[in-house]
């Protein structure tokens, strides 16, 4: 495939992004076997790719391995995947599994499925990464659903919470990471379409998005167009906390802080005049005037 200099940016940039994700957390040791979930969406298509590539250029071995789970979710093009993995000689796993008719008979009509899909999908990926010996799970969540996600859990509930870039599952046999944490959705976008991957969408079994994701997918939209670099900023943000000026105290000791002041006390810093106890008055009034 043969990219403009425009695309070779695109291209470098993912890449970069990618590569920094995962030496920042670690994600990808010498001898590690990645297990790719690729569902046919442009998300898990631009990870196996950046994957692939990581893995011919870094300077340690590791494997990758390309599976899909087949929900049996009726109409789904069954051979699109297989033919695209063999296309390019990639190793893969075709896992069947009917979580679909389980989505079906657990969700009420009209409410969407998303949530239990997700975790029987997730269960299922987990089982299977233990029988072929994988050591880590590569899912192709990017910044915009790690910041989506902060704010639904905020707003929903109560929680600061998102999705780390690399989690160890609660019964600590497995380890997922998110690759793409670095890069933005319309970046993938694009080059998801520059690349022609075969894309299969994600609306065949009939359920319609959350509402409430849309509804902070459209607020995150306008504020990228009125102020470029916020989504950036608030998943900067989540990168580097400060517990002491949040409000939870399983994080951080509020009952015991005590004063101290041994010492010479420092100056306290300030935009104006130094303000004495006598003539605090004489401020508060010019203020009112």
């Amino acid at each position: 495939m043969t990219l403009s200099n425009d695309q070779k940016k695109l291209q470098k940039k993912l890449r970069g992004l990618t590569g920094k994700a995962v030496q920042d957390f670690n994600m990808i040791e010498h001898g590690d076997k990645v297990l790719c979930a690729v569902s046919g969406g442009k998300d898990s298509f631009v990870l196996l790719d950046i994957l692939i590539h990581l893995r011919k250029v870094a300077p340690i071995d590791f494997e990758v391995v390309a599976v899909n789970l087949d929900q049996k979710q009726p109409g789904f093009p069954e051979h699109i995947l297989p033919n695209y993995f063999e296309s390019k000689d990639i190793d893969y796993y075709i896992i069947d599994k009917d979580t679909y008719s389980i989505v079906r008979e657990k969700v009420p009509e009209g409410k969407t499925t998303c949530s239990l899909c997700s975790r029987l999908r997730r269960g299922s990926l987990y089982t299977f990464a233990e029988e072929i010996g994988a050591t880590k799970i590569a899912l192709g969540h990017h910044m915009d659903d790690i910041v989506e996600t902060l704010f639904l859990n905020m707003f929903n509930n109560g929680k600061m919470k998102a999705m780390p870039p690399k989690l160890l599952s609660d019964d600590k046999r497995n380890i997922v990471i998110r690759p793409l944490s670095y890069c933005r959705e319309k970046d993938i976008a694009k080059y998801a379409e520059i690349c022609r991957f075969p894309i299969i969408p994600c609306n065949l079994c009939g359920s319609q998005e959350n509402l409430q994701r849309k509804m902070i997918k459209g607020l995150l939209t306008d504020w990228d167009r009125s102020s470029p670099g916020r989504i950036e900023n608030i998943f900067n943000s989540i990168c580097d906390v400060s517990p002491s000026q949040l409000a939870d105290n399983s994080i951080f000791n509020f009952e015991d802080l005590m004063i101290v002041r041994d010492g010479p006390r420092q100056e306290y810093e300030h935009s104006g005049p130094t303000i004495s106890s006598t003539n605090l008055i004489d401020v508060a009034i010019s203020y009112e005037a």
